[in-house]
């Protein structure tokens, strides 16, 4: 250790003069009379003229003892005591100029006493003092020599020139210990104090996700670089909700001759998802060298309406339990080429995939078949895709695959760069095509869902593409999302037309929050385009490819979250998971419909980090359709008007052991219907309510 610097620090300030600690014995600054060209300092943070004294105690090997007893005497009298360090340094401070000595003292140790320092005024001593241990033989004694000048004294100086010629090192065997597996180290279990608690490890077991899993890919299963993991989640969802639902006239129930009947629905639903993934990878940096993923997924779905709408044939009640296995992931990938020594790369996944385009899911979220290019370049600033999706049908009550074709193929090219502008703020611009051939199918429920069973009922072919603009970030304090999208293309047989339509619409979206201590404050605009003349031959209205937005309230909003039918139809205005009004009669089973009426809403919320582990969300939304005269031909409706209305949210979500294995989130959501929706279904109020619990291994 070296003494000097650690007072010098102590005090306010670093020594100008080296500091050399002596090898033996005890040195001291020197004594004598000073040089006319170094005239003595104040040492910082004492009185005028007062010196100091730091020292080390060291065994005969040079290891410090820490907790001996340093006396400073000056003659007969004692000055000041002090014990060690534990890297066995001592200090004296604001002493007066004078001869002193010490004695040293510690159990195992011999006694040492050292005299012959004399300190002059404003001096700072450095002092190295070695002891023996008990039938240990004393140290000699070393003079006092004087060392290099200091603007506080002299420091001692080392005895002797270094060796002429290096000292060669060790081999490797000499110095390495060889670990065949630095993956699997053998730990014993930790039970020091024979109580439970937190230990400083923990041995792993196959059933524990959190602590050292072969299962979790904390350890190679094959060779030292191939590596599984194993998920499973089990999603669990308990709903309650009070919505418009189509009264269904039949004789099954007479005196139903209103369009919308009894709105209460009870809803339970769980889903099982796995995910086995095998890869081959080096670091955490390092992208993977080729990776196989299955991901089969399971559902157990209930629904009881008040109303027979559950199924096509009537005579099977109100309500309706499903189950289905589907397979969401099936993909292999490789890795390609390394273009860079900062880990940019080039890979190729094919199979059944997840993939969202963009930031916020407004315009495809799919797992599909496919294959897709991907990379990055500028040590990970640019991101890249080129994608080709051939779509597979769905079940309607779980949303997840069938092993069927839907003859419907998606396009995707996108390109994301990190601190774009500014440092923090990412952006993305994509192109998207859509080609979807709109065979005949019905629902898992019996009910047609293309062609749309309006207007005219023909196969419709849709080719649209989209160009857009995301970002997401931060500017300064503010945090940024944001997209647009254009749409354009053709649609051949539009239902509500009932001839060809020529798309051109457009999407926008914007999100503004600031952060204060534990709260996220929000501030939310959305706007999709829409049609004003369902007889021109234009489709003015913006649609989606398959969008789940995360926006505007997300799981706590009403109209995102749930699906509004309307009567007589076979349409919904919107689907559930969607912000947009696009009249299609199932969002993943129906077609894009580019004349709708569109949308415009301004929602407010805030984020509370109530604790770690709990955070509370609201939300509340104005909203107004864009154009409603699609609606009334749809309808056959005189006048239906533009304001939505007012819908309010609240939820929360619990982590118990501040992870994502355990997620319980609930909420309630309303909303008070504008006039718009009043001309439409006849009430003043809707509302949900509902628990959810995702536990993930």
């Amino acid at each position: 250790m070296i003494a000097a610097v650690l007072l010098m620090f102590a005090l306010g300030h670093a020594p100008t003069g080296g500091v050399v600690r002596p090898e033996f014995g005890f040195r001291r600054s020197d004594l004598g009379p000073r040089t006319s060209d170094l005239e003595p300092h104040q040492i910082p943070n004492q009185r005028e003229r007062r010196s100091a004294i730091q020292g080390q105690v060291t065994d005969q090997d040079g290891r410090p003892v820490p907790g001996a007893n340093v006396v400073l005497r000056s003659g007969a009298r004692e000055v000041a005591r002090a014990l060690t360090t534990a890297d066995g340094v001592f200090r004296f401070l604001d002493l007066p100029g004078g001869e002193y000595s010490f004695t040293v003292t510690r159990d195992g140790y011999q006694p040492l006493t050292q005299g012959g320092l004399r300190l002059a005024a404003s001096e700072l001593a450095s002092v190295d003092l070695k002891i023996a241990r008990t039938g240990e033989a004393a140290p000699p004694s070393r003079p006092i020599e004087p060392g290099p000048p200091t603007p506080y004294g002299r420091l001692p100086e080392r005895r002797g020139e270094p060796p002429s010629e290096a000292t060669p090192l060790p081999p490797g065997e000499k110095v390495f210990v060889p670990v065949p597996e630095r993956w699997n180290l053998p730990l014993p279990e930790w039970d020091r104090y024979h109580v439970e608690g937190d230990y400083p490890y923990v041995s792993g077991r196959w059933w524990d996700p959190y602590n050292q899993n072969r299962l979790k890919g904390d350890y190679p299963v094959l060779d030292k670089r191939t590596f599984f993991v194993f998920t499973g989640v089990s999603d669990s969802l308990l709903e309650g909700r009070n919505l418009p639902t189509p009264s269904g006239v039949s004789t099954k129930r007479q005196g139903s001759q209103r369009f919308f009947g009894r709105g209460g629905q009870y809803l339970p639903v769980t889903a099982f998802r796995t995910s086995f993934d095998l890869f081959r990878g080096d670091t955490a940096f390092r992208p993977v060298d080729w990776r196989v993923r299955v991901a089969p997924a399971f559902s157990v779905n209930f629904i009881d309406l008040a109303e027979l709408q559950t199924n096509a044939d009537v005579r099977r009640g109100s309500n309706r339990l499903n189950t289905h296995l589907g397979l969401q992931e099936a993909f292999v990938e490789k890795k390609l080429f390394d273009i860079s020594s900062n880990y940019d790369f080039i890979s190729v996944r094919a199979g059944i995939q997840e993939f969202s385009s963009d930031f916020r899911g407004f315009i495809s979220v799919l797992e599909s078949p496919g294959v897709r290019l991907f990379g990055t370049l500028k040590s990970s600033r640019i991101e890249y895709n080129l994608a080709y999706f051939d779509l597979l049908e769905k079940d309607t009550n779980s949303g997840f695959n069938e092993l069927h074709r839907r003859n419907q193929q998606v396009y995707i090219a996108n390109l994301y760069i990190q601190d774009f502008l500014t440092p923090g703020y990412t952006t993305e611009f994509s192109f998207h095509a859509n080609r979807d051939q709109g065979e005949l199918h019905y629902d898992t429920n019996g009910f047609l869902v293309r062609p749309a069973p309006i207007g005219l009922i023909g196969n419709n072919t849709v080719r649209a593409y989209y160009v857009g603009w995301a970002g997401s970030g931060h500017i300064g304090r503010w945090n940024v999302s944001h997209a647009f999208y254009q749409a354009l293309g053709h649609e051949e047989a539009n239902a509500i037309e009932a001839a060809p339509v020529d798309i051109n619409a457009q999407m926008a979206a914007l999100e503004l929050s600031l952060d204060k201590d534990w709260i996220r404050f929000k501030g939310t605009t959305f706007f999709a385009s829409g049609d004003d003349d369902p007889n021109d031959g234009h489709g003015r209205a913006f649609d989606a490819i398959l969008d789940i937005p995360t926006f505007a309230g997300g799981t706590f909003s009403l109209w995102n979250r749930q699906g509004l039918r309307l009567a007589q139809t076979g349409t919904g205005l919107v689907s559930p998971l969607s912000l947009l009004p696009s009249l299609r009669t199932n969002k993943d089973e129906g077609q894009a419909s580019f004349v709708n009426p569109g949308i415009f809403l301004v929602n407010g919320g805030a984020d509370v980090e109530l604790t770690p582990k709990l955070r509370g969300f609201v939300s509340t939304s104005y909203l107004r359709f864009m154009k409603t005269e699609v609606l009334e031909t749809l309808l056959f409706q005189e006048k239906v008007r533009l304001n939505i209305g007012v819908e309010y949210g609240a939820g929360a979500s619990y982590r118990p052991p501040l992870s994502d294995n355990i997620v319980i989130i609930g909420g309630v959501a309303g909303m008070r219907l504008g006039q718009g929706l009043k001309d439409i279904y006849e009430r003043n109020h809707l509302f949900s309510v509902f628990v959810n619990m995702r536990l993930q291994f």
